[in-house]
């Protein structure tokens, strides 16, 4: 009894939720014309990202820094790139923070690291976006306008692969594994395609001369920043399998099989559910 009470305060949340954050079919149609990625989606799988982007907006809170107007074309834009990677899974992977942070363009963020001497620096860089473990994500808004395709650059995508990454308490590449959704992948099977991929993408980086880098940077389909951490590198995969799925799955077959396999879509074709079976959302 207690259960279906719970349920049906659930569903008149979400109800309440759609109405209060219907998105105008204008601004909707807008938002899609400017991500095309988005094209291997059909009707239905875009009016469930509509209800899911709405929803997201009812869950989160959005601010601007430096002076930078907020309008509803940024927050529906932002919010449907969030959506896209949990489109087949559930808002719950970004539970336990609400805040998104938009910056006018790059910010500089400031950290204390400790060397391999144990000797303590205070660094600072530009950045387009973080991801807090447990608080807000940043954008760059300029940054978050970048969707073309033209490359496999997605900051949005990339930011909120790090949240769904850590909703497992560690940032280490390896996101939770379920088995409503994920089943039969587990930590093993993995582990056995994602971090040999990561090793041998590093193995690539490494053996770039230093007089070709600037071509191999410019012409990798995968970011060499990836090579950071093997959290960048899931990041950085994820953004290459909904912004360039084609070229992705020609180049990493066994690893865009994976990451299909875990965001239960197939980008590199019409239908994001293909062969992955009915979603289980909330």
């Amino acid at each position: 009894m207690l259960s279906k009470l719970s349920q049906w305060f659930g569903a008149r949340r979400r109800e309440k939720a759609l109405r209060t954050h219907a998105i105008d079919d204008a601004l909707w149609q807008a938002t899609l014309n400017g991500l095309p990625f988005l094209a291997h989606l059909d009707a239905a799988d875009l009016a469930r990202l509509r209800d899911l982007t709405s929803l997201f907006i009812a869950q989160k809170e959005f601010s601007t820094a430096h002076g930078l107007e907020l309008t509803d074309r940024m927050t529906v834009s932002i919010a449907a790139q969030a959506s896209l990677p949990v489109l087949n899974l559930s808002l719950d992977l970004y539970r336990g923070w609400v805040g998104v942070i938009v910056y006018p363009g790059e910010f500089v963020i400031r950290k204390t690291v400790e060397d391999e001497d144990g000797v303590v620096h205070e660094v600072e860089h530009d950045a387009s976006g973080e991801a807090w473990d447990g608080g807000p994500v940043i954008l760059s808004w300029e940054d978050a306008q970048m969707t073309d395709g033209t490359d496999a650059y997605n900051v949005v995508i990339h930011e909120f692969a790090h949240k769904i990454d850590m909703a497992n308490g560690e940032t280490d590449g390896h996101p939770p594994l379920y088995r409503r959704w994920h089943a039969p992948l587990d930590a093993s099977a993995w582990a056995d395609v994602f971090d040999n991929a990561y090793d041998q993408f590093c193995a690539k980086v490494d053996a770039v001369p230093q007089r070709h880098w600037a071509r191999f940077e410019r012409e990798s389909l995968i970011d060499p920043y990836a090579t950071d951490h093997p959290s960048e590198f899931f990041a950085v995969c994820t953004e290459a399998l909904f912004v360039k799925p084609k070229a992705f799955e020609a180049e990493y077959p066994e690893l865009y099989r994976l990451l299909a396999r875990y965001y239960r879509q197939d980008p590199a074709r019409a239908g994001a559910l293909a062969g992955f079976g009915e979603p289980d959302l909330k």
